[in-house]
């Protein structure tokens, strides 16, 4: 079946130069914890309900995914849903091939839940998602047991057939991935045995965490992940805290512009997720962590985010890359107004995004004005004046918001095209940002 997708508007930002970020904000709700929760509560036995849920597209796609499959998810409120779960064995075959817009993290985690299903399903996507590499999730399901069928470029639409039985294996993923570790963990509870991932590096432990939080006893070492099979959830309420991918772009817009004083409240400071704040108080910035809690097993403060008179250039080396890759965008804007050359490595993880987003965020940041020039894994930045100009965010909603904060520094008016994805991840983005100093204005083309 082709994958048909209606002709979206195109949406362009218009952004006037200068400004200053003031006050409190909040974000909406963390992207990646919000998908897991909609697929544990569904998987779940008993009602689960989810309060802070990211009301985004690619969040939407896992909800409607599960609702296809049978699960009754009431949504009480667009950050507020009820999901009666089905337990793990519960759902049904869907009608129609799955699709998942732009969403990576639904596609590869759903794979591994998929394939201990007893029944063949589909996923597809959108364009951008139909070109991301899908043989980093496929191929250790297929040494499990799983039958999944790519393109011959080992890209979606992934077809799931049911298998004869999962095993659990020992896998040593090649890259830190936590869509990779989240799939063969989800996998491994169908699967007969103990199914172990070994990563290089530090990914994200929403998984790990929220699996505890809904009774599932998951093992944890040094870079390694695993679980036994055969194991049930049980229903668990979740609030999920706000997006620090999110709080990045105000945390950059902020730490730009000297004197900027701003708050932003109840973020998730996850300590496989909190390398942007270690990278702007190393160029610089303070960033104060106020009311620290706890938020359904995950740490969260209120982040205050004062500017320096002027940022430090950097060096970025791959272990702070792995636990800020959604937010290296946002601070390349931040290298582009620091004194001297920033030095980015160890960050080809990003060629392989929604965009290629060293090659996006370079090629933007040139038509602006600045030198930064582009490695196979990184770039070197070298700060200077950002003039105003026009920008290709490619569809990727992080360019797009990156370059819409890089107009606080402008001396020019900038114009950012194709923003429709930005909704994916922030919906109210240039509303919030509009609110908080921004001067940003949105325009759409038929």
């Amino acid at each position: 079946m082709n994958n048909l997708h209606i002709e979206a508007p195109a949406i362009i930002y218009h952004l006037a130069p200068g400004g200053r970020l003031q006050g409190r904000v909040q974000v909406p709700g963390d992207k990646s914890i919000s998908h897991r929760a909609v697929m544990f509560a569904a998987l779940a036995e008993g009602v689960s309900e989810i309060t802070g849920f990211l009301s985004g597209e690619d969040c939407l796609c896992t909800m409607r995914a599960f609702r296809a499959m049978g699960v009754h998810i009431e949504q009480l409120a667009p950050t507020h849903l009820r999901v009666h779960g089905v337990g793990l064995h519960g759902l049904k075959a869907p009608d129609a091939p799955l699709d998942l817009g732009n969403s990576g993290t639904s596609m590869r985690l759903m794979s591994g839940l998929l394939a201990g299903q007893t029944f063949a399903c589909e996923m597809i996507g959108d364009a951008s998602l139909s070109r991301r590499p899908m043989r980093r999730i496929v191929e250790p399901l297929r040494q499990m047991g799983a039958r999944i069928d790519t393109t011959e470029r080992g890209t979606a639409p992934l077809k799931i057939n049911p298998s004869k039985g999962l095993s659990g294996i020992s896998y040593a993923s090649p890259v830190a991935s936590a869509q990779v570790k989240s799939g063969l963990l989800l996998a491994g509870l169908y699967a007969q045995g103990r199914t172990e991932v070994r990563e290089p590096g530090i990914s994200r432990d929403h998984t790990e965490r929220m699996l505890r939080a809904f009774g599932v006893d998951v093992e944890t070492g040094d870079g390694v992940a695993a679980v036994r099979g055969g194991q049930s959830l049980r229903a668990s309420n979740v609030a999920v805290p706000a997006d620090i991918s999110s709080a990045t772009f105000f945390m950059v817009g902020a730490a730009i512009v000297p004197g900027s004083d701003l708050l932003l409240e109840q973020v998730g400071i996850n300590p496989t997720r909190d390398g942007i704040i270690e990278i702007l108080r190393r160029m610089g910035v303070r960033i104060e962590l106020l009311n620290q809690r706890d938020l359904g097993g995950e740490p969260v403060a209120d982040l205050r985010v004062v500017a320096p008179e002027q940022l430090k250039a950097i060096d970025i080396g791959h272990d702070l890359v792995t636990l800020a890759i959604d937010e290296m965008p946002a601070v390349f804007v931040a290298a582009a107004c620091a004194g001297g050359q920033t030095v980015i490595t160890g960050a080809e993880e990003l060629r392989v995004k929604e965009s290629d987003r060293i090659a996006a965020m370079c090629d933007g940041l040139r038509a602006l004005g600045v030198n930064a020039v582009a490695e196979p894994d990184g770039a070197r930045i070298t700060g200077g004046t950002l003039h105003g100009g026009t920008v290709d965010s490619r569809g990727d909603h992080r360019i797009a918001m990156s370059f819409a904060m890089a107009a606080l520094r402008a001396d020019g008016p900038i114009t950012v095209l194709d923003c429709a994805n930005v909704d994916t991840s922030f919906p109210g983005f240039a509303a919030l940002a509009k609110r908080a100093g921004l001067a940003i204005s949105v325009h759409s083309q038929a």
